[in-house]
């Protein structure tokens, strides 16, 4: 047979993509804009004050190993924070909070199609939009399929509720810390600023993906050979039993949304920033870990494997960085905005602002890691924004519905890719189901994206 061709790791292709930034350093013009601090002191473009450099910088091959060190240097904070809540949620997750939270909604919404095909997604996707969970609903898939089975539905309206929601809750999230507050920080923008619109969206945009994923289920249950999955015999594993959301998991429970609004709380009222919301994390880590039993051996061990689960992305984190830090000590990255900038400019602010989504889209193929996809775009984006008129929440906002929306269905992104293995579900009749869904999706999140420029949304 002939050899089948297999992306390569995230770390290899950012490594190729700081290659291709040194080369670019030794051909493109050298040169910068102007800038002016805003009211919270980013440095902003001024449009048409791009000039060429009089000496050029001359970058060698060993800045493509210095830079990493110095990148992951640069981008401690956030490294450190997203270190953290990797911690807190390990411990979340082994106090068995998140299991009882998830397997109490699915048995009290269960019974009926629409409670489950509606409330699941509403509530797989408001957990992923404000913690960042995906990997967490893998242990659920079977018991979905069978829930869904159980209807006369199939496996396929199982993962459309699972991912679907999964998706859209990482696509307008809220508050999610790896793609969001990442993406919000390299931006120069406070963490979680701009929720309103992006709640505002939530309901909206889980709508559309109920509509799908309903729509497909009721023409199962009038014709079962009109599933995609008709022919094939789904593995039908007696699903886990998910333990009863009381005591110790109740108070857990109960202490984890105390968390959210405490944060929401210090970020708008006493403008909190990296150093206090990791401190939060690090204390709703070792009092749920006391709380949930664990006792304080096992909340240091569990919070030390959730953060060693993440080092993966810290250093994806330090190689997406390094690629802006290779453009910028080349003096290169503004030349690149400026080349961006100038057909965009031409279609128009509401017309360059879709180009941005549909760009971000298309990257995750490559670089299915939100908080690495993140650093790698930001920095372009950032500025690119301040030249087309486009605040820079809108830029982030574009930023998340590229990553969110796609992360359903590129085969790259490695908790999809599990979620269909346990489910039985060949890649080919997934995508056959939910490209539509992304189609409607990106063009929604393109809509909102126009409204959002024209309303001035910041």
């Amino acid at each position: 047979m002939p050899p089948t061709f297999r992306v390569p790791h995230t770390l290899v292709l950012l490594f190729a993509m700081m290659v291709l930034a040194l080369v670019a350093t030794w051909v493109l013009p050298q040169g910068s804009f102007q800038t002016q601090p805003d009211a919270r002191g980013n440095a902003l473009v001024v449009p048409g004050t791009y000039t060429q450099a009089e000496e050029r910088v001359q970058l060698g091959p060993v800045q493509l190993f210095t830079a990493v060190p110095r990148a992951l240097a640069k981008a401690a904070d956030i490294i450190f924070f997203v270190l953290l809540v990797g911690g807190a949620i390990a411990v979340l997750r082994a106090s068995g909070m998140i299991d009882a939270v998830l397997g109490e909604v699915l048995k009290r919404i269960g019974h009926s199609q629409g409670g489950l095909i509606v409330g699941g997604m509403i509530l797989f996707a408001a957990v992923s939009g404000a913690i960042g969970v995906a990997e967490e609903y893998i242990p659920f898939a079977a018991l979905l399929v069978s829930l869904c089975i159980a209807m006369r539905m199939d496996a396929i309206t199982a993962m459309g509720i699972m991912v679907g929601g999964y998706g859209i809750g990482y696509g307008v999230a809220a508050l999610n810390p790896f793609t969001l507050v990442v993406a919000q920080t390299v931006a120069g923008l406070e963490p979680v600023s701009g929720a309103g619109y992006r709640w505002a969206l939530f309901l909206p945009f889980v709508a559309i993906g109920v509509h799908h994923v309903w729509s497909y289920a009721r023409r199962v249950q009038a014709d079962p050979a009109c599933s995609l999955v008709a022919d094939i015999e789904i593995p039908h594993r007696a699903p886990a039993e998910a333990p009863p959301l009381a005591g110790r998991l109740l108070l857990v429970f109960l202490l984890s949304v105390a968390t959210l609004v405490l944060m929401s709380w210090g970020i708008y009222a006493r403008g909190w920033y990296l150093v206090e919301l990791g401190a939060l994390f690090v204390g709703l880590g070792l009092a749920a870990g006391l709380m949930g039993g664990l006792g304080v051996d096992g909340t240091a061990k569990r919070f030390a494997e959730g953060a060693a689960e993440l080092a993966g992305t810290a250093l994806l984190i330090g190689f997406a960085r390094a690629i802006a830090l290779i453009l910028e000590d080349g003096q290169v990255l503004h030349t690149i905005v400026n080349a961006l900038a100038a057909p965009l400019s031409a279609v128009g602010a509401e017309l360059a602002v879709v180009g941005m989504l549909l760009i971000q889209t298309v990257l995750n193929l490559f670089i299915p890691s939100g908080s690495g996809q993140a650093f790698v775009t930001m920095p372009i984006m950032a500025p690119l924004s301040d030249l087309l008129g486009i605040s820079r929440q809108t830029a982030v906002l574009a930023f998340q519905m590229g990553d969110g929306f796609s992360n359903m269905i590129v085969p790259t992104n490695i908790v999809l890719m599990s979620i269909l293995g346990i489910a039985g579900i060949p890649y080919d009749r997934w995508f056959r189901f939910i490209w539509p869904l992304l189609l409607k999706l990106t063009v929604a999140g393109a809509l909102a994206l126009v409204a959002a420029v024209m309303f001035g949304y910041s």
